[in-house]
């Protein structure tokens, strides 16, 4: 059973990190080409250092620079953050390469804010399918999980001033007006991540319960967090209830539910955003 269970989280993996590799593809040959914007991250470093070796008449080409840049973080990564992650990252990577060496796709508009608005979305939709098959795009992807694996928060809009800061270099070089489009690209493009990317965002659960041993038990025995018990009576009822609190990782919450509504039918479950958090949290290791 555990064997069936363990082929079938790799082949979700296996079919993310491609859809995802198409994605990225496509946002780069459709969008971010004809408009003569950077992609973000290590995509973008290379192709900032194919466009500068052109200027000495080299070809460096970007396929090959999101290869030899994702090599060494890959190295370092290999123990930090999780072999599997770190495998099916650099997988994505080389069929991204693949799949821009082909040149499977052709531009779908000429305007320039067109092909921004679509290409930071569709970009960003890559990354987060990635992620969301427990890979990623590699590069800076790498950096930003392995300090938030440290923090226990995102640091996305940190990965947004170190692309802003490499797209002022690529202004200066080739012109401001492309490299302000790059930024307002990185900026939806990092958006969608952000909204669409929950693994570091907290919330607070109130639980309203009339069998709290039970509901405590089912809970404690599948997630590492920390659960209070406070007890009362309901106010209109008058029957005994007990109050439940315990903060969980956002994408953990259907799953909770779903498990305190299967051992108390009644249960009453209040869910609040948690901004600032201190102490212990037990945050589940990328596999």
């Amino acid at each position: 059973m555990k064997k069936n269970s363990k082929a079938v989280r790799y082949a979700v993996t296996a079919i993310a990190v491609t859809v995802s590799a198409l994605l990225q593809a496509f946002a780069m040959d459709a969008f971010l080409t004809p408009a003569q914007i950077l992609p973000s991250g290590f995509t973008g470093v290379a192709r900032l250092v194919e466009k500068i070796t052109g200027l000495f008449g080299i070809h460096f080409s970007t396929s090959l620079g999101m290869i030899a840049l994702n090599l060494p973080v890959a190295v370092f990564c290999y123990r930090q953050i999780g072999k599997k992650f770190v495998i099916f990252s650099m997988i994505q990577v080389f069929l991204a390469s693949f799949f821009l060496r082909l040149s499977l796709f052709h531009p779908l508009f000429e305007d320039d804010l067109l092909n921004i608005c679509f290409g930071g979305f569709i970009y960003g939709l890559a990354i987060v399918v990635a992620l969301k098959g427990n890979a990623s795009t590699a590069g800076t992807d790498f950096i930003a999980l392995y300090v938030s694996n440290r923090l226990g928060k995102a640091i996305w809009q940190y990965v947004f001033a170190f692309n802003a800061g490499m797209l002022c270099i690529f202004g200066y070089l080739f012109g401001w007006e492309y490299a302000g489009y790059s930024i307002m690209f990185q900026f939806i493009s990092t958006k969608t991540i952000d909204s669409f990317y929950h693994r570091y965002k907290r919330v607070t659960l109130q639980v309203t319960t009339e069998d709290p041993d039970e509901v405590v038990k089912a809970y404690v025995s599948q997630y590492r967090h920390g659960i209070s018990v406070l007890d009362g009576h309901g106010g209109y009822s008058g029957k005994k209830m007990s109050l439940l609190h315990t903060v969980v990782s956002s994408y953990e919450v259907q799953d909770i539910v779903h498990l305190m509504r299967h051992v108390d039918p009644h249960v009453i479950v209040n869910v609040l955003p948690t901004e600032t958090f201190f102490g212990g949290f037990y945050q589940k290791p990328i596999e």
